[in-house]
């Protein structure tokens, strides 16, 4: 007689949850905590930094008269007096109840190559590019706040312009540093000598304003068109930024409007409200930066949660980025380590601007991804064309220093990061509903101003990024979460948007 096995309990248990969990009997609800030290912008004691770039990702030459382009506005606020009945001892207390402490100065901001600060690196004193990678940390280093599982320092503003001198040869080619070539004035638009210069940076300290004295209020502008007269406003065809943050003591969130307009001579520009690594390389940089991340998200696992007006949309060329991200990984699927020609920048971009269509379709395989992945985990190929969809996909465009590339292929501009890029461009359709994002043109757009929760992590999970054949998948982790717009070679127009309630939350 066969001898009869006791099963264990613990066993039994086991198989009844599995098959409660897959009849969605039961289920778990996964608590989020923020990744960001300023959880939706609430704090009054703000922390906002700023930088400026050249085409390549680099600073190439300074701005005589900002130095180099780094600013910060940090302050800490405190409460001079608790306001008592019918008491006049302290009538300057009741007419300024609040004092801003600032943590950088207008020296700081105003450092410039060759000028020496604490932590200065001895081989970035006259270097003008390291020289600005280490001020940003020494801003950093001043405005930081101490907290779990890491500090912090700030939100950043990025700006960007897109001219490129070919005569000048600042900018690698795939990492690879080369010289002088003939221009080619469509790719990439330049007036002449100078034509990648930074913008002025112009500063007004966050301050109280008056009469009420519990609304706070400062800002960020300039001009590329150095000779520019910003006192007449934006009269003429000039460029501008303008970034303004504004917020009631104890209320809400901090609103950030930002403003930016193209020109004749800077017809390519990007302005960016960006949440940053806290430490380590950021989306696109080969140096160490200072940002507002704390725990940097990692796909499938984060969403991030904003509120978005789009007031002016900037032109028909207007890559309005409803969501930008940034992170980098060599080919292999190892992490980056500063090696500018087997680093790769990778990004995904949702654009929302409605009058930027599909490139990618049938006729055109080089610039759709080999494949697509539905939600619930279903791929298919770029060459079926009953199931593939295609009007998803702005543009994929490959690294440069790919070897493997599934033909046809389209890559990426070579000179616009230090380092190779991927670039995955997307479009609102419905296979992106199920993770939040707008699922036909229009929606998030002028007029339609709304709160999203994104579903960032799960969806570029599922993106394809090119990787070599037999390696073990990158982790994508996501150094840079940011928005905005990159107006793309088209004068004279005019984008404007505010952000507020900004987070981004990870699984505790």
């Amino acid at each position: 007689m066969a001898k009869q096995r006791n099963i264990p309990c613990t066993f039994l248990l086991v198989l009844v949850l599995v098959k409660l969990f897959s009849e969605g009997v039961l289920t778990v609800k996964t608590e989020y905590i923020s990744a960001v030290g300023d959880p939706e912008m609430r704090r009054d004691s703000l922390r906002v930094a700023i930088e400026s770039w050249n085409q390549c990702n680099e600073v190439g030459q300074e701005n005589p008269q900002i130095g180099s382009p780094r600013a910060a506005d940090c302050f800490d606020i405190y409460k001079v007096y608790s306001p008592q009945e019918n008491s006049d001892s302290c009538s300057i207390c009741n007419e300024v109840p609040y004092v801003l402490v600032h943590r950088v100065t207008e020296a700081d901001n105003k450092l410039r190559t060759g000028e020496p600060f604490l932590g200065l690196q001895p081989k970035s004193q006259f270097d003008i590019d390291l020289y600005a990678a280490d001020k940003e940390l020494y801003l950093g280093y001043k405005c930081e706040v101490d907290d779990t599982p890491n500090p912090w320092q700030f939100w950043m503003i990025m700006l960007k312009n897109g001219n490129m001198d070919t005569y000048a040869g600042k900018c690698p080619k795939n990492g690879h540093k080369v010289g002088p070539f003939r221009p080619d004035y469509k790719a990439f638009p330049c007036f002449g000598h100078g034509c990648m210069n930074q913008p002025s940076i112009y500063h007004d300290y966050t301050k109280l304003q008056w009469p009420d004295v519990t609304t706070l209020k400062g800002r960020f502008f300039g001009s590329w068109d150095l000779d520019g007269d910003l006192s007449r406003g934006t009269v003429g065809n000039i460029s501008y930024y303008s970034v303004t943050w504004e917020k009631k003591i104890g209320e809400g969130s901090w609103v950030f409007h930002h403003v930016l307009r193209t020109s004749a001579k800077y017809p390519w520009l990007m302005l960016y409200f960006r949440s940053d690594a806290t430490h380590g390389f950021s989306g696109g940089y080969h140096y160490s930066t200072r940002g507002m991340s704390k725990i940097i998200p990692e796909s499938p696992n984060f969403k991030v949660r904003f509120t978005l007006n789009v007031i002016k949309g900037g032109g028909p060329s207007s890559q309005f980025y409803l969501m930008d991200m940034g992170s980098c990984w060599k080919n292999n699927g190892t992490p980056c380590d500063g090696n500018v020609t087997s680093d790769v920048t990778r990004y995904s971009e949702m654009i929302i601007n409605p009058e930027i269509t599909s490139w990618c379709h049938p006729e055109k395989l080089d610039v759709c991804p080999p494949y697509h992945t539905f939600s619930n985990g279903t791929r298919v190929h770029r060459n079926d064309t009953s199931r593939f969809p295609y009007a998803a996909y702005h543009l994929h465009c490959s690294p440069g220093n790919a070897e493997h590339l599934e033909a046809p292929f389209s890559l990426c501009d070579p000179y616009s990061n230090p380092q190779p890029q991927e670039i995955v461009q997307i479009l609102p359709h419905p296979v992106w509903g199920e993770y939040g994002y707008p699922t036909k043109q229009g929606e998030g757009w002028i007029g339609d101003s709304r709160t999203w929760e994104l579903d960032v992590g799960r969806l570029s999970q599922s993106l394809y990024f090119y990787q070599d054949p037999g390696t073990r998948p990158a982790r994508r982790r996501w150094m840079s979460i940011d928005l905005g717009t990159e107006i793309f070679k088209d004068p004279d127009q005019v984008a404007e948007w505010t952000v507020t309630d900004f987070n981004i939350l990870v699984p505790n």
